[in-house]
């Protein structure tokens, strides 16, 4: 509408030579964004008699919109880019849509008013119904031949003529009720007369015919098609403005003659709620009310509580007696003190007191209108009150309702008072820093440049699509629209799509028509014969439109189950994908905790550290077992580990402790007794010794097993990499065909390879490798995290049970010598037939171990069972321990 210069700039003339920051722009609606409808026209909008003035950086793009009269070949109006029409508007504040029409169709109306209307505006805003009225031959009185408007005009239902209600003999009072007519009395006379000499005939003529309207006709599709020079010229006709607007308000409530006025308000209007249909009138009589004789006359001097008639008084005088009052000071510029201060120096003015006698030892006083003292200013708040309200305002915002539920000992009043202070020092606080370091520097996208800075040829005012481009999406992209793999650019897509980008096509569709286009399928993945059927006729433009019209989806519809927000990769999901605890509210995805919950238990799901807590199968002592111990202090949060957290996801270990899932997952000598549920991690035995020995480069704790990082010598401890933001995820590597016997791989979306856990510090630049998020699932629904330790965690239970397992990393970690040098083979599968212990003759053991007699006399093989083979092992060990130390 026009360009403006900075807000701070002078008016008048001195203005003019400040060079253009802001811009004001007009208005305009999808309709979808102001009903319920579903319009399939992505360029059709609504107009708006409503600007905003915004900064000129914000401008992303210029678009063409027109009414759709000036428009002779819709169609092709919308091939081209950036183009959209209107031909209703929509107010804002009344919340109703409105037609518009040229203001050259307008013909009942005075020759001076129209004339006066066709020369400032190119449209005229009214409604629906008055629109034939207002598009009809010009009506005038049949008694005074004066102007007839629609407000107090009457017609006759045989003659079609028109009266003034005032002109009628009697004059009408109102119109007649919807559904009856009226006649004036020529006709009604005449048809008396008829009635009377029985020649009454009916009027087939009058009856069938239609009545005509002068409104303009509806628009079609079949119009012939303009050639481009034809069009361009019609895109840039002159459209007439008065005070920068085409349209203005001319519907059933508006007075003809104040069109004349320069200064009439142009906006759509409402019918006034004034009159007896709106307000009581009550009858005069005696008060209903009995009123005790001696209560006071509320209004009167004596029912006023004064705040403050000091007025009089100098600055200094007021100084000195602030001064008088208190050294303070704070105190001297407290709200709440100096509204008791001018109250009760205004109390004293009152009643004729000395200003010396006024103290402010008593922090009570007497209200008017209460019979008890009341302090004048609330307790002060603790440092946990001020605490816990600053963490209900972070969650919450200004909704003080669900912030007094954090603040129990406080009543609302004291809440509310309390936020207003709140914000105030705040505000000190924003102001102190500005005056010291001054106002923080404007982004680079937000940054006015010139003309000169600008002719190279960049964008300016894209700043929201660096929020907007998705910069390094999945392997295998896809677009939510129209499928497509290849993109020179990926958008964020909006929910309910397959997928969570669009490619450059439909994203720039998206964000500028809010229209999603769904492409055919492409040509590449149609057998050959159906391709060569599909070739394009002779003489076709090879960038001309498609002859069949590409269907248009209405936006995606949300879901309407609700979302829930995870806490690993805080992404929102359906209930039930997204698990919540009943009783902590820990939330994540279910792939990422190994939880199978059916869709009727969805609501019932807990964790299992709160289900611990029923059960009792594990320690009640909740610290990770691989991370460094945990303060008393970190302990006293409730619920500890805390729930708004991924680490508050744990399994119990064989040894009855707990862990991190991530911990368990990252290290990679942990394994998983069920892997597809990630229970009861094993292992912890097996974990490298360097590991428990090197300091933490994050916390600097020796506490706790580390990892490396896979791109540089950093170690740190898994919780403390989460902690920090460093990058979580899985790799596929590909593998040589001449290892694929002895590797195990695995396939995700798509990818198939060795998949392999890594933790990469934040520092890094992982925009060109392929890294899986933990939570991302494939076309199955499993998540990247459950792939991995389905595949490479699971401990070999169909080999030996736990018992075992244990055992054989107990052997590991006590460092046994070759059981060879001592007549002892290594455990081997159990025989076909019974064993038997040759030294304890039990026939019931986990494994048994084969003992090689090398004597000639020997008849047949020896067993130990496990615990005889154990104790002789130990006792080879103890033996050659004190040889040793002899």
């Amino acid at each position: 509408m026009q360009f403006l210069p900075p807000a701070d700039a002078p008016k008048g003339e001195e203005g003019k030579n400040y060079h253009y920051t802001r811009v004001r722009l007009a208005w305009y609606y999808r309709p979808s964004d102001v009903s319920d409808r579903p319009v399939a026209d992505s360029r059709l909008l609504l107009a708006a008699i409503y600007s905003e003035v915004c900064d000129i950086n914000q401008l992303r793009a210029k678009c063409h919109v027109v009414h759709r009269d000036k428009i002779s070949d819709l169609s092709g109006w919308k091939k081209r880019p950036d183009r959209f029409y209107f031909n209703r508007l929509f107010d804002p504040y009344i919340k109703k849509e409105f037609e518009v029409i040229p203001s050259r169709d307008v013909r009942n109306l005075p020759d001076h008013i129209r004339e006066v209307l066709i020369s400032r505006y190119e449209y005229i805003v009214a409604e629906k119904e008055v629109i034939p009225d207002l598009t009809d031959h010009i009506r005038l009185c049949d008694n005074c031949q004066k102007w007839c408007p629609s407000a107090d005009t009457v017609q006759c239902d045989r003659c079609k003529r028109f009266f003034h209600m005032r002109c009628v003999q009697p004059p009408l009072l109102a119109k007649p009720t919807r559904g009856y007519g009226w006649t004036c009395a020529p006709c009604s006379r005449r048809h008396e007369e008829e009635v009377d000499s029985h020649d009454v005939r009916p009027s087939s003529s009058a009856a069938g015919k239609a009545h005509r309207s002068n409104a303009p006709p509806a628009r079609g599709r079949g119009r012939p098609r303009k050639d481009k020079t034809l069009a361009e010229k019609e895109e840039n006709l002159p459209v007439k403005h008065f005070k920068m607007w085409p349209f203005r308000y001319f519907g059933q409530h508006t007075v003809a003659e104040d069109t004349l006025d320069e200064e009439d308000l142009i906006f759509p209007r409402t019918a006034t709620r004034h009159g007896p249909k709106y307000q009581a009138n009550v009858p005069p009589g005696p008060d209903p009310y009995n009123y005790p004789p001696d209560l006071e006359e509320r209004g009167g001097d004596n029912t006023v509580e004064v705040l403050g008639v000091i007025n009089s008084l100098t600055e200094s005088e007021v100084e000195a007696c602030k001064k008088g009052l208190t050294n303070d000071p704070k105190l001297r510029y407290s709200v709440d003190w100096l509204t008791e201060v001018i109250f009760r120096f205004s109390d004293a003015a009152l009643a004729a007191r000395p200003l010396t006698a006024v103290n402010m030892k008593n922090p009570n006083r007497i209200q008017k209108w209460k019979k008890y003292e009341t302090p004048y200013t609330d307790r002060p708040w603790s440092h946990d009150e001020v605490v816990a309200f600053e963490d209900a305002v972070a969650l919450h915002g200004p909704e003080l309702r669900a912030a007094k539920d954090e603040v129990p000992n406080r009543s609302m009043p004291e809440v509310v008072r309390f936020f207003g202070h709140w914000k105030n020092s705040k505000l000190k606080e924003e102001n102190k820093r500005l005056k010291t370091s001054g106002p923080p520097a404007k982004p680079i996208h937000r940054q006015y440049r010139s003309a000169a800075e600008r002719s190279d040829g960049q964008r300016v005012g894209l700043g929201d699509d660096e929020g907007s481009i998705v910069a390094q999406p999945s392997k295998s992209p896809s677009c939510g629209a129209c499928r497509t793999r290849e993109s020179p650019q990926w958008w964020k897509a909006p929910k309910g799509l397959p997928t969570n980008i669009l490619c450059e096509t439909c994203g720039t569709n998206w964000r500028k028509y809010a229209d999603l286009n769904v492409r055919p399928i492409r040509e590449e993945s149609l057998p050959t014969s159906k391709a060569k059927t599909s070739e394009k006729r002779e003489g076709t433009p090879p960038a001309g439109p498609s002859a069949k019209r590409a269907r248009s989806t209405p936006p995606p519809v949300v879901s309407a189950a609700p979302q829930v927000k995870c806490f690993a990769c805080h992404k929102q999901g359906p209930l039930g994908k997204v698990l919540r605890c009943k009783k902590c509210q820990f939330r994540a995805h279910a792939g990422c905790v190994g939880a199978v919950v059916g869709p009727a238990k969805v609501d019932e799901w807990t964790c299992e550290l709160c289900e611990n807590e029923e059960t009792m199968e594990a320690s009640i002592n909740y610290d990770c077992l691989l991370c460094p111990r945990s303060g008393p202090e970190e302990k006293k949060q409730k619920p500890w580990p805390p729930a708004d957290t991924f680490l508050r996801a744990c399994k119990p270990t064989e040894g009855q402790g707990w862990t991190h899932v991530i911990c368990a997952v990252f290290l990679p000598e942990l394994s998983f007794t069920d892997a597809s549920r990630l229970r009861l991690v094993e292992g912890m035995s097996t974990i490298a010794k360097h590991r428990w020995t090197t300091k933490c480069c994050l916390c600097g704790e020796m506490e706790g097993a580390v990892v490396k990082c896979s791109d540089c010598y950093r170690e740190f401890h898994v919780s403390c990499a989460w902690k920090e933001g460093h990058k979580f995820g899985f790799e596929i590597q590909p593998v040589k065909s001449s290892r694929r016997d002895t590797t195990i791989t695995t396939t995700f979306k798509g990818e198939s390879g060795c998949m392999s856990a890594l933790i990469s510090c934040k520092m890094h630049d992982h925009n060109k490798r392929d890294i899986y998020d933990i939570c991302e699932t494939n076309e199955g629904g499993e998540t990247a995290l459950q792939v991995y330790c389905q595949a490479y965690k699971q401990a070999q239970v169909g080999q030996a049970h736990g018992l075992l397992r244990k055992a054989k990393r107990l052997d590991a970690l006590l460092n046994l010598r070759d059981p060879h040098a001592h007549g002892m083979q290594p455990v081997q599968e159990l025989p076909t037939t019974e064993p038997e212990c040759s030294k304890c003759n039990t026939q019931f053991s986990p494994a048994f171990y084969p003992v090689v007699d090398l004597s000639p006399t020997a008849s047949k093989e020896t067993w130990l069972c496990h615990r005889c083979h154990f104790e002789a092992n130990v006792e080879v060990n103890g033996k050659a321990m004190g040889m040793m130390i002899s």
